[in-house]
């Protein structure tokens, strides 16, 4: 099943170039159950396991290309590991390792990892006035400040295993994108008033999850309540194929017999610390398509300022 791509338009509150390029700045790979599980491991065996996966061929090694943020990325996140914010669906944990790439495949603790993505209709915090396509109940959120909510957004900042771990919901889907999370791990910044400031982004890149289970979930609630067609992880325009070193996280179900229960997923950051890419210039590799259309936020730049992708 695979969603209209259509040549539409949509215009931000805050006017981002986001056509991300192709860079080769980032990196993301997988290096095993046992690093992105490693909160109560020390941090020489987690440096070991690493070494290890990295010394037999791992993926960690090689880079990967950066890819746009997208068009619903907003600054000023809030350091958290519940984001939620009270938006309801099928619970997901998130276990993440950062690792330095171009060093043997070591933690990289204090790094900041960055998450954002749609609730179980296809909305997006900040933009709630954005139609995410097929057939979904108007966003629960009304009035004048309906676009200042920041639920499922957040910053984590990574232990001395390189760990970083969030709750979440599973992500519903808009039209033409298949489901998935959006992600930014930062270098050199500190926490302050709630956020992370400062340094460098060294990945943007998104995550993404098996069609099988993806459309499971979709039979439940609230899921359910948005319909229409799909875009499968073959017919994605992001997506490319790779399995994990592309962002395809493993999932393990809480309770195997109930999906409703929720998913752990996990995924190692391969990074390089000394390289920049924000996933907002120019170039040629972007999200393509279309993002959601509908009645852009009331402080919305003009048309001009809009960016099409």
């Amino acid at each position: 099943m695979t969603g209209n791509h259509r040549n539409t338009t949509i215009t931000r509150r805050r006017a981002l170039a986001v056509t991300g390029g192709t860079v080769a700045a980032g990196g993301l790979a997988v290096a095993g159950y046992q690093t992105a599980f490693a909160d109560e491991t020390t941090t020489a065996e987690a440096t070991a396991t690493a070494s290890a996966s990295a010394t037999s061929g791992s993926a960690c090694m090689t880079l990967m290309s950066s890819v746009t943020e997208g068009p619903y990325y907003l600054d000023g996140a809030l350091v958290r590991k519940d984001i939620t914010e009270g938006k309801s669906g099928v619970p997901l944990t998130l276990r993440l390792t950062v690792v330095d790439a171009t060093d043997g495949c070591t933690p990289v603790p204090g790094a900041a990892v960055e998450i954002w993505h749609c609730d179980a209709w296809g909305y997006y915090s900040g933009y709630t006035t954005a139609n995410p396509g097929g057939s979904a109940p108007a966003e629960s959120e009304d009035g004048s400040t309906a676009d200042d909510k920041t639920y499922l957004r957040g910053y984590q900042i990574a232990n001395a295993n390189g760990v970083v771990k969030f709750e979440t919901i599973f992500p519903g889907w808009y039209t033409p994108r298949t489901c998935h999370i959006h992600v930014k791990v930062h270098t050199g910044g500190e926490k302050e008033d709630g956020t992370y400031e400062g340094g460098k982004v060294n990945y943007t890149g998104q995550f993404f999850f098996d069609d099988d289970i993806a459309q499971e979930i979709f039979t439940l609630e609230p899921y359910a309540q948005h319909s229409g067609s799909y875009t499968t992880l073959d017919n994605d325009m992001v997506y490319d194929g790779g399995g994990a070193s592309s962002g395809l996280l493993t999932l393990k179900p809480v309770r195997k017999a109930d999906p409703s229960k929720g998913y752990k997923g996990f995924l190692t950051l391969g990074v390089d610390p000394d390289a920049e890419n924000t996933g907002a210039g120019s170039g040629g590799s972007g999200e393509g398509g279309t993002p959601p259309t509908g009645t852009p936020p009331s402080d919305a730049p003009s048309a001009s300022a809009s960016t099409a992708l």
